[in-house]
């Protein structure tokens, strides 16, 4: 196969010579400039049908993939419509200066190809027109940017009061949820006390009381209810990962060491979701916008939206993780002298730092 590759290159490159020397035998032939009028005439139509064909394989391709982006979708949240506000506001700028800069880009190379008797205009400076085409552009991004930063430090910022907090914790390659317990407080952490094995996965430190009634979710599913304001307060065990939340509008990274948030307002259920697209298999999803080692493409996440009642009913069905590793706490759970043969050992760690 590697052979084949460099004889097909290698084959283009002799055949790209022969044509370019078979042209310069021409070009003797026929004589100099009467053959580079003739190639010229050639390259000012080709330019112009390259144009007219371009044009229609954009439209052609906006008609045949426009419906299987999220563009159709109205956002999922309701900070992502200004999200979206603001991209369309983006396309409409740029896809009319796009349009008219590429017209008359191959427009004139074949409107104003060289001819006999015709004799090029030298421009070499125009204070008005360079002054036109630096701050009118520059005015645009300027109003783009302050849309940007608008919305951007509006997500960010500070969380409503009454929103609800999840920490979602990005490792190789997974997500982890933690959920604060009746306290509405999350316990501390702390990195040496990670074990996979001992059901530690965040490192909780077991001295501190609020920790014995966080929830700890190491499966895909995160669970919000509709209507309600959510922070999420991002962090990763290793590398850098990105909470995706396209449906959401929303995104940001997850940096070991230093926590990160977002907060949005999810405005349908999963279940209404599934009617409005048509789509019986709809799901909100969390994707790793950040490659991440070899198995990124498998760091899917999901997200489901819910009513209160429906997400009050799965939060209290859900035991603290401080049960899951002292089962022998647990109101009714298993004899003391059972759980420490069960419980793996260097679960109960005490000490560190936040």
């Amino acid at each position: 196969m590697s052979f084949l590759l460099i004889a097909t290159v290698v084959l283009v490159f002799v055949v790209i010579f022969q044509i370019a020397k078979a042209s310069e035998y021409v070009s003797v032939l026929k004589g100099e400039e009467k053959s580079r009028e003739q190639s010229n005439r050639i390259n000012g139509f080709l330019m112009l049908a390259f144009l007219i064909v371009g044009l229609i394989g954009v439209y052609w391709c906006n008609e045949l993939l426009y419906k299987k982006t999220l563009m159709p979708m109205t956002s999922a949240s309701k900070e992502g419509e200004n999200i979206d506000l603001m991209l369309k506001i983006t396309f409409a700028i740029t896809g009319v200066v796009f349009i008219i800069t590429q017209v008359l880009l191959f427009y004139f190379a074949f409107r104003y190809q060289a001819r006999p008797g015709r004799k090029a205009l030298f421009l070499p400076h125009n204070n008005k027109l360079e002054v036109i085409w630096t701050v009118v552009p520059a005015v645009f991004l300027l109003v783009l940017v302050v849309f940007g930063l608008k919305y951007w430090f509006h997500i960010t910022g500070e969380a409503p009061k009454d929103s609800i907090q999840v920490e979602i914790t990005g490792k190789q390659f997974n997500w982890i949820y933690r959920y604060p317990g009746a306290d509405g407080k999350f316990g501390k952490t702390y990195f040496r006390n990670i074990s996979d094995i001992g059901n530690n996965p965040l490192g909780q430190l077991w001295d501190d009381s609020t920790n014995k009634d966080d929830i700890v979710i190491t499966t895909t599913e995160m669970h919000i209810p509709v209507n309600h304001p959510v922070k999420l307060i991002i962090h990763s065990r290793d590398v850098i990962h990105d909470v995706g939340l396209s449906q959401f509008r929303m995104k940001m990274d997850a940096v070991p060491g230093i926590p990160t948030t977002m907060w949005f307002t999810p405005q349908f259920t999963t279940e209404e979701m599934k009617k409005m697209t048509g789509n019986p298999d709809f799901a909100y999803e969390i994707s790793c916008d950040q490659l991440c080692g070899p198995g990124h493409y498998s760091m899917r996440g999901v997200i489901v939206v819910e009513s209160d009642a429906e997400y009050k009913k799965w939060l209290d069905a859900q035991s603290p993780n401080y049960y899951t590793v002292f089962p022998d706490k647990k109101p009714g759970g298993v004899p003391a002298h059972i759980a420490a043969t069960a419980a793996p050992a260097g679960t109960a760690g005490t000490g560190g730092k936040q």
